[in-house]
């Protein structure tokens, strides 16, 4: 009963915090003249980013390093084959150029570069600082591109507030980070009961239960008509993921692959890349293209749970 309640009670906390992060991120976005795209791939992104962050570092400092990457793989894949095909689902996303040419090519290649690290097994001290590294100059690079681009700004301006859309921001990323972990905690013993591996528990349970927050956050940007930051939130959540989640975590402590396979990664990887022709064709992505990369995350969750059994 206590570990239903904590399921229940984690998304119930996600939906309200990804409410609080939407408003007071695009308020934010329209009052310092930031391209809400670029909101999407920064500050939502990062916080929708933070229960990875949490469940990652709590896992590799415990030794359970199954789940720190697997949580990692299985978010990422489940960002694109999960949360942006539900989206897309609800409402069709529209797509700006800047996205298809320069953030998904980015996020395409941070996975390359993740994958290669991982070639001798480890996760270490140097990784975890070229990733940061490489964090960091995307960050400035976004604020940068967007101060100099003449893109209008349309965003929802409720609450324009500066001060209250400071606290919604705040209010809303530690009530994601909260959820988040109440969610992933109470799935993860419901696993365990069940006697399901820590990798699978890391590429599964752990994976979905940390994007809720990329879930609910996108779909509410979508319902509001925020396409900018739901494309934004997802692509930016994966960045953050590998760069700022693994860098971080590896960098306090190394994080091992053992028991993962290349298999997984080259999905993480292949849904990364079908994603720039979906987004690039009509700079959209629709129904159509949102049923594929479903069906295709659903093939992928049924190849573990039978490989599991």
């Amino acid at each position: 009963m206590m570990t239903i309640l904590a399921i229940v009670g984690g998304f119930l906390i996600l939906t309200f915090g990804a409410e609080a992060l939407v408003r007071g991120a695009s308020a934010v976005a329209l009052r310092l003249g930031i391209a809400p795209l670029v909101i999407g791939l920064t500050i939502v992104a990062f916080g929708t980013s933070a229960p990875e962050l949490a469940v990652s570092l709590k896992s590799a400092l415990a030794g359970n390093s199954g789940i720190a990457l697997g949580n990692v793989i299985g978010s990422n894949i489940a960002n694109i084959g999960l949360i942006l095909a539900l989206t897309a689902l609800i409402r069709p996303i529209k797509v700006q150029s800047q996205m298809v040419k320069r953030d998904i090519p980015l996020m395409i290649a941070a996975s390359v570069l993740f994958w290669f690290m991982l070639f001798d097994g480890e996760l270490g001290f140097v990784d975890g600082l070229i990733l940061v590294i490489a964090l960091i100059s995307y960050l400035v690079f976004s604020y940068i591109s967007s101060k100099n681009s003449n893109e209008e700004i349309d965003v929802d301006t409720t609450p324009q507030n500066p001060l209250l859309s400071t606290v919604l921001i705040v209010v809303g990323i530690c009530m994601l980070v909260g959820g988040g972990i109440l969610f992933v905690d109470g799935a993860v013993d419901l696993a365990k009961a069940f006697g399901v591996s820590e990798v699978v528990i890391g590429l599964t349970i752990v994976a979905i239960g940390t994007s809720m927050p990329e879930l609910v956050t996108s779909v509410v940007a979508a319902l509001k008509g925020e396409s900018d930051i739901a494309i934004g939130n997802v692509v930016g959540s994966n960045l953050f993921n590998i760069l700022a989640i693994l860098g971080i975590t590896s960098l306090i402590q190394p994080v091992s692959s053992a028991g993962l396979q290349n298999f997984d990664f080259a999905v993480m990887l292949a849904l990364a890349v079908v994603l720039l022709p979906f987004a690039w064709t009509g700079l959209r992505i629709g129904r159509r293209e949102g049923g594929v990369l479903l069906a295709a995350y659903l093939a992928y969750i049924s190849y573990l749970v039978i490989n599991a059994a």
